[in-house]
């Protein structure tokens, strides 16, 4: 059986590596440690502080070749200084090619969110990767907890779309996603749209700190160690891991309380194989 299962995931992968359409293999484009540009060719507004930014790649066949859970770095010189930050983009190689996109909340006193919020059409971004330690494979748990805020959704997005992509993959998903206002929720058709495509497979819980109307079937506040336990998996169950992204407190807090839940405490610098990963 676990044989079949990973002749199924082989092959899986292999197909995905060539142009549907056209049956060419397409050429990944990322060069770690090396510095490469890719132009701005298309942004797309979500909030007032938050868009989608869309990259261009040499060629419309190119991928990013970024593997799911790893991310890139953008490198910008401001006030003479070499400035690096991490980012994840939303798109996946599997599914599109020409181009990736990030999302992006630009920070009035912000270093790289700032720089990439002016960017004109055109204009130019530095990107180096792939980096990170979480490379995620197919049914490499049974059951994934996530915590998210604000952008920190774009990880956890990234994997979700990419098991609901596998129809071999089975690993089941329970995302908190908390913001400060609905308007504020990034991805929501999206994630939304993952939910209800395997309602028994991935479950959202939108918390919100602010509601606007009395009908909001979310929840209110911020996440508590009781929320915790109530939708995520137990961390004493075989194959259960947790996944945090999202502003310093939350993800400090989150860590906490899952510990007291019974999750295994990590390393200051996250791994693979640590029951709470954070990115």
């Amino acid at each position: 059986m676990l044989l079949a299962i990973f002749i199924t995931i082989c092959i899986y992968q292999l197909f995905n590596i060539f142009d549907k359409r056209k049956g060419t293999k397409r050429r990944s484009i990322l060069k770690k440690g090396e510095f490469l540009q890719f132009p701005l060719v298309e942004k797309t507004v979500l909030t007032h502080s938050t868009a989608i930014y869309r990259f261009g790649l040499p060629d419309e066949n190119d991928i990013l070749g970024l593997p799911i859970g790893l991310h890139i770095s953008i490198k910008a010189k401001i006030d003479g200084k070499d400035i690096c930050r991490s980012y994840t983009p939303i798109s996946l190689d599997e599914e599109v090619h020409g181009y990736f996109e990030l999302l992006v909340k630009s920070y009035e006193n912000g270093n790289i969110s700032k720089m990439i919020g002016e960017l004109q059409i055109g204009d130019t971004i530095n990107v180096t990767g792939p980096l990170g330690s979480y490379d995620y494979e197919p049914n490499c748990r049974t059951k994934i907890g996530m915590i998210a805020g604000g952008t920190g959704i774009a990880p956890m997005y990234q994997v979700m779309k990419a098991i609901a992509n596998n129809p071999h993959d089975f690993t089941e998903v329970s995302l908190i996603y908390g913001n400060v206002t609905e308007e504020d929720i990034l991805m929501k058709m999206e994630i939304d749209e993952i939910v209800s495509s395997r309602p028994d497979q991935f479950s959202v819980y939108y918390l919100l700190d602010k509601v606007d109307r009395d009908d909001w079937e979310g929840g209110v506040g911020y996440i508590t160690q009781d929320l915790m336990e109530k939708l995520l998996p137990s961390p004493h169950e075989n194959g259960v891991q947790l996944l945090l992204c999202g502003p310093p407190r939350m993800v400090s807090s989150s860590k906490k309380m899952a510990v007291a839940l019974g999750y295994q405490k990590s390393k200051p610098v996250s791994r693979m194989e640590d029951q709470i990963f954070i990115f």
